[in-house]
């Protein structure tokens, strides 16, 4: 639903070689250009720092960019994240001039991209576009048009990473309560040759609870898919200043990394810009984020994730996103076999051993050599979502003048 996170600083600019270059050349020349890899150096981990979204351009600072770069870099923003495309169509916005002008800026510059599910290789194909135009890194947002779409996630993620490499910086951005979309492919998204980092949409404000409730939630939920988590914090929908500061201080105090804000015309609307950027009051007393206990009767994707988990481990495990008696007995198993409780569910003790393990490849769509046998999707992927938590935004098919950038 809406423009999501964003991401944080140190961001290496992908030069390719000359030999890549011109291959690149022939290969577009001859209508192939999606299937070279982009050549891509540097680390896999996410940027860090503060980022800032923008969904469309001429909105922020009239389109500006020298406005904007002052803007951002005055409250300590070094990245923003850019709308690039929906669905299979690529953004004008997102150009060549616009990312050299950030860049030459002191701004690093990343992509995002709108992503429905039912055009997979055309918006693969969109998202290496914004690659190769110039994305530090490139944020997937997917939400409720996903749920259910295990293949159409697969079958994206396979084409986005032949197109830019296994080494190339991606994100989610989603709902932030996992256990709220049972149906929602996190275990593809955030699984292996997915996203390296994980923007949770924490819109406490749509969401009506408190900026720590919504930080707990999101972390118990979350934390089991293992990868960096970057709050995405919102600045439109009458947030304070009071809480705009909370939720830097809550993001310090979960030691993330990094930390976006939705998004850049609504910071300048409602005069926030001081709130993102200066001083707030450090969290102290609050306890660790925990994990969210799956247990016998529990069904959705974190229990595919732990299925998954717990096949490469335990024979005859299956992969159907319900918490069953087979289930049950088989974590029983692997949790005697490594010295804990056998109590049947899985707690903070059991994932850490669980992670340890690399999930089995279940094929849902995408091929594969060293998949399982193929299936459409996990019995979970028929569930319905327990509740919205956030409204939709971000998609060019739902533009709510409400949630709409001023």
């Amino acid at each position: 639903m809406r423009a999501r996170s964003g991401h944080p600083d140190n961001v290496r600019r992908t030069v390719p070689s000359r030999l890549a270059m011109a291959a690149a050349t022939l290969l577009v020349m001859l209508g192939l250009g999606a299937l070279l890899p982009i050549e891509v150096s540097g680390s896999t981990r996410p940027p860090n720092g503060r980022a800032m979204w923008i969904w469309y351009v001429s909105r922020s600072d009239g389109g500006n960019l020298a406005a904007i770069a002052a803007h951002a870099r005055a409250a300590g923003v070094r990245t923003l994240i850019v709308k690039a495309a929906d669905g299979v169509t690529p953004w004008s916005q997102f150009s060549r001039q616009l990312v050299s002008t950030l860049h030459a800026k002191g701004l690093h510059v990343c992509a995002w991209q709108y992503v429905y599910g039912t055009h997979p290789v055309g918006e693969a194909a969109a998202g290496a576009r914004a690659v190769r135009t110039g994305a530090g890194c490139l944020v997937i947002d997917a939400e409720a048009e996903y749920e259910g779409r295990y293949a159409s996630a697969q079958i994206y993620l396979h084409r986005l990473r032949a197109a830019v490499g296994h080494r190339y910086r991606l994100g989610l951005a989603s709902f932030p309560y996992v256990d709220y979309h049972p149906s929602f492919p996190y275990s593809v998204f955030l699984g292996p040759g997915g996203a390296q980092f994980n923007l949770p949409q924490m819109y406490w404000r749509d969401i009506g609870a408190s900026v720590d409730a919504v930080f707990f939630h999101t972390y118990a939920t979350n934390r089991i898919y293992g990868r960096a988590i970057r709050p995405l914090g919102q600045t439109d929908h009458s947030a304070p200043a009071s809480e705009i500061r909370r939720f830097r201080a809550m993001t310090v105090r979960f030691k993330a990394g990094g930390i976006s804000w939705w998004d850049f015309a609504w910071a300048s609307a409602n005069q926030l810009w001081p709130a993102i950027g200066g001083s707030y009051v450090p969290v102290h007393g609050v306890r660790p984020p925990g994990f969210r206990v799956l247990r016998r009767g529990d069904k959705g994707d974190d229990v595919v994730w732990m299925q998954e988990h717990l096949a490469s481990a335990v024979r005859g495990q299956r992969i159907t996103g319900f918490f069953g008696p087979q289930t049950t007995h088989r974590l029983k198993a692997f949790q005697g076999r490594r010295g804990l409780p056998a109590t049947g569910r899985a707690d903070r003790g059991t994932w850490r051993r669980l992670r340890r393990l690399r999930p089995v490849r279940v094929s849902w769509g995408a091929s594969s050599a060293s998949a399982t046998r193929a299936r459409s999707a996990p019995r979970s992927a028929s569930l319905h979502a327990v509740a919205y938590e956030i409204p939709q935004l971000g998609s060019e098919h739902d533009s709510d003048p409400q949630r709409a950038d001023p």
